[in-house]
């Protein structure tokens, strides 16, 4: 018999974690399982290509602008509850999964009174959202008691869920993001993305992929190419790429006064990132929060070497001085010293980079995320917790960091590193 699993989420516009349930349902086992997808608000932008994957995708149909009046949006939220409770009567779903807070708050009470059997949560990032939010915070904690499973995808958003949130190990699970590789192994050349976007062949090229959210450490990132820029090589690129969230002005306008401008492409959103990433020489992420990134493992399984804050899950994808650097958030001293080092050392960025492929296609495959969801769902099914499965069960114990970003001392941070490297952490 097929067992029907319901997933709610605010809407599936283009998303990290819409992104992921694109990928991961339409993998689930047919034979198994019966997926269906139940939106707050619109269905969104990847709903067409979910259902054409055989996955069936219910809304609310409406959008919800954030300046709607408070009444309105009152009004929708009881709209959507409401048929969200029928759908859920109808469809008698064994499991509902729960993603986003929004999903949570308004899915989870609704899956109580329909009497859904089991119930998990997926959180995809530390609570920083909570910030300033105390009803929030309340409600999602009131919550947590009533859920089979709640998971997160990195241990640093688990430790934090039992240690500020008081979730009991046992139902706490850890399941990573996975990725596909397949897209990063395209036909592209470096040389054919160089002369698309006009950069000269001997340039040594970083890339962002992120949107532009002040969170995001772009304003960090630019700082550290300006101390850097005159130790860097010559025609050097950054390729900045993610949507305008209200700051591209500023860093333009920072950019300019750090005379980096030039040194600077910025090519907003793209469908094509497989592609700029085959012509980039260093990935970098400079974010002052993650949960667990996807655009690190698409920089790793490119190829790249990545250089990232030690925030999140940003350490548990990138080994620190293997597959790339780890470096404190906010701190642009040691963002630079890490640029430096690999923008002037070919071999090894080239070594890094065959070790970061080599990780995500053995640690983060969408295969290996698939299964730990069927894993998990069966074993939810027979009785089971999260903490009876070896390999999604959370560990206590916080695994060695051996050579983390979090080891290097104050006084090693300071640009003098830049001109003194041996005695820069990163040698």
């Amino acid at each position: 018999m097929r067992v029907p699993i319901l997933f709610v989420i605010g809407s599936l516009n283009v998303g990290g974690a819409e992104k992921h349930l694109l990928q991961v349902l339409p993998r689930l086992n047919s034979a198994r399982w019966q997926p269906a997808i139940f939106c707050l608000t619109e269905k969104g932008t990847l709903a067409d290509q979910l259902q054409a994957c055989g996955v069936p995708v219910q809304g609310a149909s409406f959008s919800l602008p954030p300046t709607a009046h408070k009444l309105r949006r009152f009004a929708n939220i009881c709209a959507s509850t409401w048929r969200l409770s029928r759908f859920m009567r109808e469809f008698r779903p064994a499991i509902a999964h729960f993603f986003l807070p929004a999903a949570y708050i308004l899915g989870a009470p609704v899956s109580l009174l329909t009497r859904v059997p089991i119930r998990v949560m997926s959180r995809r990032s530390l609570n920083d959202y909570q910030k300033g939010r105390r009803f929030l915070q309340s409600v999602e904690r009131s919550l947590h008691p009533t859920m089979n499973a709640i998971l997160g995808n990195s241990r640093s958003v688990v430790q934090q869920l039992h240690e500020q949130e008081r979730i009991p190990r046992e139902r706490l699970g850890l399941i990573y993001n996975g990725i596909d590789l397949w897209p990063f192994a395209s036909a592209q050349t470096r040389a054919s993305v160089h002369e698309r976007l006009g950069i000269p062949a001997d340039a040594v090229v970083f890339i962002i992929v992120a949107n532009l959210i002040p969170y995001k450490g772009h304003d960090d990132l630019f700082a550290a190419l300006g101390m850097a820029r005159q130790r860097l090589p010559r025609n050097w690129r950054l390729l900045v790429v993610g949507r305008d969230d209200g700051i591209a002005a500023n860093l333009k306008a920072k950019a300019e006064a750090l005379h980096i401008d030039e040194n600077i492409v910025f090519l907003g959103p793209r469908e094509d990132v497989p592609e700029l990433l085959q012509g980039a020489d260093v990935g970098i992420l400079s974010s002052h929060q993650e949960g667990f990134s996807n655009s690190i493992l698409e920089g790793m399984a490119a190829g790249l070497p990545m250089i990232v804050t030690n925030v999140g899950g940003n350490p548990e994808a990138v080994v620190d001085r293997e597959t790339g650097l780890v470096v404190s958030p906010r701190n642009p001293e040691q963002l630079a010293a890490a640029i430096e080092r690999l923008a002037s050392n070919g071999e090894l960025r080239r070594s890094m980079g065959v070790k970061a492929r080599a990780r995500v296609q053995r640690e983060f495959s969408m295969e290996r995320c698939v299964a730990r969801y069927e894993q998990l769902y069966e074993a939810l099914l027979s009785g089971q917790k999260p903490a009876d499965l070896d390999e999604i069960g959370f560990s206590l114990s916080q695994p060695q960091r051996s050579r983390q970003a979090s080891n290097i001392s104050t006084s090693q941070s300071r640009y003098c590193q830049l001109r003194s490297p041996e005695r820069c952490s990163f040698q």
